[in-house]
């Protein structure tokens, strides 16, 4: 795999990503400054489980800190613990953070580096399919609060983010199952993908997905350039993600698996309000449907799209919905109303 450099600038600030293999040896080669100015490891215990012995051989004399892995540790427990550590280690104004390891750790690192000090430098290393097609581009950060998803967070984009194909291999199916939410999103956010999923037989092979993340950051950036601070544009990015988010903090799935149940669910709440393209969101459908892979229907409550970040009016839902090829709209519902047509949709599914 050719090093693909991938520039995303977001606000004043740019981040690099790197999409190559050995990336661990690469971040070690461009900064040999770590050592000196300070640095420190963030991971979860289980990316540190697999991943000791090559941390060890290329970034050895570095602490690290390990917080639980699972999103149910993405809190201000966490998040303060992470502070600690980094006091503890010594971390100044020109030392580094390394949020090594999938979405919640790139959330939370972020958010910490964000905050120590002001801000420090953060360099993401993502570790799943939906980090490196998603959460690790564009600046993101956040912890779950109160029961409500991302609810405090900030902008901060890392400076440098490397990709590396290698760490699929050891991902569990339902990890690849996760990531594919994301880049479904995409593709019906961008024909090319699309394209490139449909006349894929098998989603989730490896090579394939490996050679389909750098279109997906390459994507993900052109939206962050044109809109960092999702006043506009970038809203696209949310398309499934209101229902997405009431599924995920109540059926134990993956974000991006309720991304896809997501999809499905607003889709048909799309063809319900909106002018739409009738043959494509049935093509969206059954690749959502594909990518999980007759997955049971999750239990649903929609509870959380009340306090959802993207509402703009109190009682009132706001969703991002599909509409057509590259083509989405901006609905908005009445909480009862969108909590009923939920349940008619669900019942539709069974």
């Amino acid at each position: 795999m050719k090093t693909v450099r991938i520039r995303v600038r977001g606000g004043a600030a740019t981040s690099t990503v790197f999409c190559r293999k050995h990336a661990l040896k690469a971040l070690q080669a461009s900064h040999p400054e770590l050592q000196t100015a300070g640095a420190l490891i963030f991971t979860d215990t289980n990316v540190f489980s697999l991943y000791k012995g090559k941390i060890g051989r290329t970034l050895g004399g570095l602490p690290v800190f390990a917080m639980p892995a699972g999103e149910e540790h993405k809190t201000e427990k966490t998040l303060f613990s992470l502070l600690t550590a980094m006091k503890e280690a010594g971390l100044r104004r020109n030392s580094t953070l390394i949020a090594l390891g999938g979405g919640v750790v790139g959330d939370i690192g972020g958010l910490a580096a964000s905050l120590y000090m002001r801000g420090i430098r953060c360099i993401q290393v993502p570790t799943t399919l939906l980090s490196q097609v998603d959460s690790a581009v564009g600046g993101k950060t956040a912890i779950d609060f109160e029961g409500v998803k991302n609810l405090i967070g900030a902008f901060y984009p890392p400076q440098e983010v490397y990709v590396d194909p290698v760490f699929l291999h050891t991902l569990p199916h339902t990890a690849l199952k996760c990531g594919l939410g994301e880049i479904v999103k995409h593709g019906a956010l961008y024909a090319p993908i699309f394209a490139r999923l449909n006349a894929q037989p098998d989603l989730f092979d490896l090579d394939f997905l490996a050679g389909i993340v750098p279109e997906n950051v390459a994507f993900k950036a052109s939206i962050v350039k044109q809109d960092p601070f999702e006043q506009g544009l970038r809203r696209c990015l949310n398309l499934g993600h209101t229902t997405a988010h009431a599924i995920e903090l109540t059926s134990g799935l993956s974000h991006g698996e309720c991304v896809l149940w997501g999809l499905i669910f607003e889709s048909k709440l799309a063809a319900r309000h909106c002018s739409v393209d009738e043959a494509f969101l049935r093509e969206l459908t059954l690749l959502a449907q594909r990518a999980l892979e007759a997955e049971a229907l999750p239990p649903l409550t929609a509870l959380s799209a009340r306090f959802d970040k993207k509402n703009t009016a109190e009682g009132r839902v706001t969703l991002t919905v599909p509409v057509a090829a590259q083509k989405y709209e901006l609905l908005e519902l009445p909480f009862a109303q969108y909590e009923e047509e939920l349940k008619k949709i669900g019942e539709e599914l069974c």
